[in-house]
């Protein structure tokens, strides 16, 4: 197996899911997304293995599944925002096609609402995202081949971004 043909990182808002789905499929191939895996894994939320175990077996739980999926998963893999700050799927990562959706906060706080299932933004939100950008986009840039910006742009030109920055040269997608 080769790996992912993409691995979208980002913060939450960025638009890793909407963006990866409509990858997957102009690029004919499964999308995953790893909090949807690690909620499968696991048969509960994100939000209530927070709640119940806490973020380090959350963090665990997300190590053990990025990893498995990097290696098994060969269409467009999404990341939960935190998992690239785990060294060791840093690591896993630098072999990968990984393309950072950068979002401001402004469209960041619109697109994540009021935070429903999302255990990190207990409290202010727009404060909790400033926080979140500020603390992560240093390490999205650090691990990203391609950095792709979705604020105020539709998926669609998103994805045609995407698609034009991982073509092999020469290759229409």
């Amino acid at each position: 197996m080769t790996g992912p043909r993409a691995v979208l990182i980002g913060t939450m808002g960025a638009g890793k899911t909407t963006v990866g789905r409509r990858l997957a499929e102009r690029l004919g191939v499964d999308f995953l997304d790893s909090d949807e895996l690690i909620e499968e894994r696991a048969g509960k939320s994100v939000q209530d293995i927070f709640v119940e175990d806490g973020e380090a077996t959350f963090r665990a739980l997300e190590r053990d599944t990025v990893a498995w999926a990097l290696e098994n998963h060969e269409g467009v893999l999404s990341l939960g925002g935190g998992a690239v700050l785990d060294p060791a799927t840093q690591a896993l990562l630098a072999s990968h096609q990984v393309v950072f959706l950068r979002v401001g906060l402004a469209d960041a706080v619109k697109r994540v609402g009021l935070g429903v299932g999302r255990p990190l933004l207990l409290g202010n939100i727009r404060s909790r995202v400033k926080q979140l950008l500020d603390e992560r986009t240093p390490v999205y840039q650090g691990l990203a081949r391609v950095t792709v910006d979705t604020d105020a742009r539709t998926p669609a030109d998103v994805v045609a971004d995407v698609l034009a920055a991982i073509a092999p040269r020469g290759e229409q997608l």
